[in-house]
């Protein structure tokens, strides 16, 4: 074994998300951020170099959430126009408290797709890549592109409220295919990696329709084309069947949400390889948090018109051979409470490796980062999962509660 290893870890069971089996007695060689190697114990340890003893764990790659929202507060129920009551700086840190918790829940990786205040996921990102504070890698959308009292503006306001909001929260407000080209450029310049545009209506949105489209085709080819320039993926969230189409159409990356998806817009996904990012634990919480705390009623509304749909879809695309990647919608719900959906996944049509790949390669794929993460393999960063029972056997439940997790070769919970 090179000389170049640093520490070496004891799996007693590695589950190989690639090849989609468990391997048992295994050492994964660390040099500095990175593995270096993977081989059987009984190849032997270099002597002399610290050695962390997982033997009696099952040992994952580094969770991903390829749907993340890691600034600001959890969402009230009550639309987003409370947001011209707080600030930037604090919306920023309180990121920080839930970058920590989302990464102290096994989530080495997020992508984060949007802000209302745009570019504060930018900030967070460059403040844990830094090392300044704790937290998952991030890959950002900087701010939602989207219609005038669209999806991912700010709706609720007063009437006679014209203007005079800060111009971070509606810096992705387009009318026409110009002014989507411009957008993208000015949230890429911005240091954004990836474009989320809006294309229906929303379920947290006062004033709009889930199943409403927004933004035509051409617009969202707009989108693409522009960011195709600068080598970057678009992710559409759309939840109505025609809003679906159109986003397919023009070559988006991934549809978020697609809670009203219908047989052919779930055809078309599987025939173009476009991802599923479905927060199908989301209903739930918001059922049950929504109706204790007084949420609004049309918000809950139309959670419930789109939660069982939401499902009964996601099955029917696990079916279809669609590629889904694990993605939550946390902020919606608490990022310490990431891993819940997982079992979800199961619950409706993944087998419990489909599930941990979806939350791991599959993950990584669309979002253009299986280079780096999604699998415990040489070259990738050194990002590590321990439990205690085997998650295969425990449907995945027991990813819900990790002992063990490492993110570019340093310990953070242990």
């Amino acid at each position: 074994m090179s000389s170049d290893v640093t520490t070496v870890v004891i799996a007693g069971h590695l589950i190989d998300v690639d090849a989609g089996q468990v391997l048992v007695n295994q050492a994964i060689h660390l040099s500095g951020d990175r593995i270096l190697a993977v081989a059987p114990v009984s190849d032997g340890i270099p002597e002399g170099l610290p050695v962390i003893d997982l033997s009696d764990s099952y040992v994952t790659p580094g969770l991903i959430d390829a749907h993340a929202h890691l600034i600001g507060e959890l969402d009230t129920g009550h639309g987003y126009a409370g947001l011209v009551t707080t600030t930037a700086a604090r919306e920023t840190l309180v990121g920080v408290r839930n970058a920590a918790a989302t990464v102290r829940a096994g989530f080495t990786t997020v992508r984060d797709v949007g802000s209302f205040r745009a570019f504060t996921d930018i900030a967070l990102r460059d403040a844990i890549s830094n090392g300044w504070v704790l937290g998952p890698r991030m890959l950002c959308a900087g701010a939602f592109i989207t219609v005038p009292s669209g999806g991912g503006d700010i709706t609720g306001l007063a009437i006679d409220v014209d203007g005079g909001l800060p111009r971070e929260l509606r810096f992705g407000v387009v009318k026409n295919v110009d002014e989507v080209r411009d957008a993208v450029r000015r949230i890429l310049h911005g240091g954004a990696e990836l474009i989320k545009v809006i294309a229906t209506g929303a379920v947290l949105t006062e004033g709009t329709t889930p199943g409403a489209p927004e933004f035509n085709e051409a617009e969202i080819r707009a989108a693409v084309e522009e960011a195709a320039l600068y080598g970057v993926h678009v992710a559409a969230h759309a939840h109505g069947a025609e809003g679906i189409k159109r986003a397919v159409r023009a070559g988006v990356r991934s549809i978020e949400h697609g809670s009203l998806m219908d047989d052919e817009s779930i055809a078309m996904m599987a025939d173009t390889g476009t991802y599923l990012v479905a927060d199908i634990y989301c209903g739930d919480y918001i059922e049950e948090t929504g109706r204790r705390d007084g949420w609004s009623e049309n918000v809950l509304r139309k959670n419930q018109e789109t939660t069982d749909a939401q499902r009964e879809g996601f099955t029917k695309a696990v079916a279809a051979g669609v590629r889904i990647a694990y993605g939550t919608d946390t902020g919606v719900y608490p990022h310490a409470d990431v891993a819940l959906q997982l079992p979800y996944m199961v619950r409706h049509g993944m087998t419990p490796m489909q599930g941990l790949q979806a939350a791991t390669s599959v993950a990584a794929e669309c979002m253009g980062w299986q280079d780096r993460v999604g699998s415990i393999a040489a070259g990738k960063y050194a990002d590590l999962v321990a439990v205690a029972a085997d998650p295969l056997a425990t449907n995945l439940e027991s990813l819900t509660k990790v002992s063990f997790v490492m993110k570019g070769g340093a310990v953070v919970v242990s």
